[in-house]
């Protein structure tokens, strides 16, 4: 138990869900804290993945882990006006929301949970703390440290927040947007798409200013819907390929099909990057079976409370947003390339807080951050919490250790697939110097733009004319479907529901099981159509003929599914049996995406649950 209100504002105590993995038989004399983001995350279903990733840590120091106050298990908040965003402005709901919490607001800040850590280590009594800390986490280790440095043994910061939070508009994420499009194109890997990969999407945003981008996908069951996406849409689905490599993968090639009128892949993607693709995961959403990973009363809490907005905390909203326009305005131009204010301000939270009514005393001005070994952590490919964070806070600690790994976006040690974070974290606790990560591939190259027409599919040499740009384009359909099922699952984190639906991306559907694949005139190519069904065993596909038909289409059967290397059928009345590594496909992009087990590899970060009777990932051609 710790008191709700230490300024004596609202009496009372809340109670904090602990759990502690000792070290020995008897506590140690020091521990580890494993902080998790947000602000709002729980930390309590990561222990598995956070004991994991501090492993090299816990030799002789316990692992303390508790759900930080308004979350999770720990008398989480909430509100009615934000569980259904409906009804008004965010910035209505958000006001409401403060009013509904009352006075109490005011307690769920950094520095309560600052606090709460060293009630925490005084109760366990620990000497000193290690703190490790992910994102909002790092903001709360370093406040923790700028306040009892004497306790502070280390720091393990991955993915930085400043300790005075983020800068309210974000400047330093669109500044690096650059940064990540040019890694993720290096080496030829946007070859054949884009040579400049963020010159289309400043081109692109200069077109959505004077019209959003219209166009349509298909739902789980074929049925065609029409969707639009803004300049800040764009924006986030940037974002979200912080935490879901898939969708930057495919991001390149989909802005350029955009820019070629062709705006259904970015549409699609759009969609898939909001959680609603496929469409089984609409309707559990909708059930609300699945817990919210984020509080977002929480969230909302003590982002408005303690952001460090530039407007006076007393002055009324409308004074609050002259304010903000202001300092939107006075920032130099280009500084938010290659995107503009209006979508750096629609996706800040200036108008949601503007009318947040205070009730805590403005967070206190930052100090010193004592000289303790600090190991820092930051992706080359991270939009929320950019390197440029975890340089400043390097220069603020001395004797710091910063760790920047390639291909890699935000919460290193769960998305890094070339092990380089991990062996950081070995070497920093064995006292070792930390080494730069070594040369690697993407392992999610950038993707190919897709065909328009048929006629655009070159054939292979073992099969010319119409019949040979059919079986390509069958290929290509399988392969936009595997990567559809890659991108769902790692963006929900866990393996999907059995009987997952994808829309093609140019018609039909296909609806997927524990141990089958179904395909009903599912269309990747404009005017060819795949029916059919594969067997699924042991997450592969097996053997099975598919039937072709379609407009556009060389109309036939073609058998593939099995491990076999071959591909063969009858596509407009000509036998074929071409080998499979002869065809070149024009969705492979650069390179082929990851293997099944990298992909279990990231799903099993942050402890996700593998639900066991869900979808497989078939490993289609």
């Amino acid at each position: 138990a710790v008191p709700l209100d230490r300024t004596g504002t609202v009496p009372g105590t809340l109670a904090l869900s602990i759990e502690r993995k000792p070290s020995g038989l008897t506590p140690s004399r020091d521990a580890v804290v494993a902080l998790a983001g947000g602000p709002g995350q729980a930390a309590l279903p990561l222990s598995t993945f956070a004991a994991q990733a501090i492993a090299p840590a816990l030799g002789s120091r316990d692992l303390l882990l508790f759900d930080q106050r308004g979350t999770g298990t720990s008398d989480p908040l909430s509100c009615t006006a934000l569980e259904g965003l409906e009804g008004g402005s965010l910035s209505h709901i958000y006001e409401q929301c403060a009013l509904q919490l009352g006075p109490v607001r005011g307690a769920f800040t950094t520095q309560e949970s600052v606090q709460d850590i060293e009630a925490l280590r005084q109760a366990g009594g620990y000497d000193k703390l290690v703190l490790y800390g992910t994102s909002y986490g790092t903001k709360v280790a370093l406040d923790y440290a700028e306040t009892y440095p004497q306790n502070v043994e280390a720091l393990v910061l991955d993915s930085v927040v400043p300790a005075g939070g983020s800068e309210p508009l974000h400047i330093s994420s669109f500044q690096a947007v650059a940064t990540a499009m040019d890694e993720l194109c290096e080496a030829h890997g946007c070859a054949g798409v884009t040579s400049n990969p963020v010159g289309d999407i400043a081109r692109l945003v200069a077109q959505m200013r004077r019209r959003a981008l219209h166009g349509s996908v298909y739902d789980g069951s074929g049925k065609r819907h029409a969707v639009s996406l803004d300049a800040t849409g764009l924006f986030d689905i940037l974002q979200a390929g912080d935490l879901n490599p898939a969708l930057r993968a495919l991001l390149p090639a989909a802005v350029k099909s955009a820019l070629h009128n062709d705006p259904d892949p970015l549409l699609r993607l759009s969609l898939l990057s909001e959680g609603l693709i496929p469409t089984a995961l609409r309707a559990r959403a909708a059930a609300a079976e699945p817990a919210q990973e984020l509080d977002e009363t929480l969230f909302a809490t003590t982002s408005c409370e303690e952001s460090p907005f530039p407007w006076s905390r007393s002055a009324p909203s409308s004074t609050r947003l002259a304010e903000a326009s202001g300092f939107l305005h006075a920032q130099p131009a280009g500084s938010f390339y290659p995107f503009n204010a209006g979508v750096a301000f629609e996706d800040s939270l200036l108008p949601a807080c503007a009318a947040w009514p205070d009730a805590s005393q403005p967070p206190p001005p930052p100090r010193s951050l004592p000289n303790v070994p600090t190991l820092i952590l930051s992706g080359e490919q991270d939009l929320r919490t950019p390197t440029s964070n975890a340089r400043g806070v390097q220069a603020q600690i001395p004797d710091s250790q910063l760790l920047v790994v390639p291909f890699t976006g935000h919460s290193v040690i769960g998305y890094d697939l070339s092990h380089c974070a991990s062996n950081a974290v070995s070497a920093f606790f064995t006292g070792n110097p930390v080494q730069p990560c070594g040369p690697t591939s993407n392992a999610f190259a950038p993707t190919s733009i897709t065909p328009t027409k048929l006629t655009y599919v070159h054939p292979p040499a073992e099969l010319g004319g119409r019949a040979g740009q059919t079986l390509v384009a069958v290929l290509d359909t399988l392969v936009d479907l595997n990567r559809q099922i890659i991108g769902a699952t790692l963006q929900v984190n866990q393996e999907l529901p059995a009987g997952a639906r994808f829309g093609g991306l140019r018609g039909g559907y296909a609806r997927l099981t524990s141990h089958s694949a179904t395909l009903h005139d599912f269309t990747f190519v404009p005017g060819v159509e795949l029916t059919g069904t594969f067997p699924v065993r042991s997450g592969a596909l097996q053997a099975s003929t598919i039937r072709i038909s379609g407009s556009e289409a060389a109309a036939g059967t073609v058998r593939t599914g099995s491990s076999s290397s071959r591909i063969t059928g009858t596509l407009g009345g000509r036998r074929f049996d071409v080998r499979i590594a002869k065809v070149k496909l024009s969705s492979t992009g650069s390179g082929a995406w990851p293997s099944q087990a990298a992909i279990r590899g990231l799903l099993a970060r942050d402890g996700a649950r593998l639900s066991g009777g869900g979808v497989a990932w078939p490993q289609l051609p």
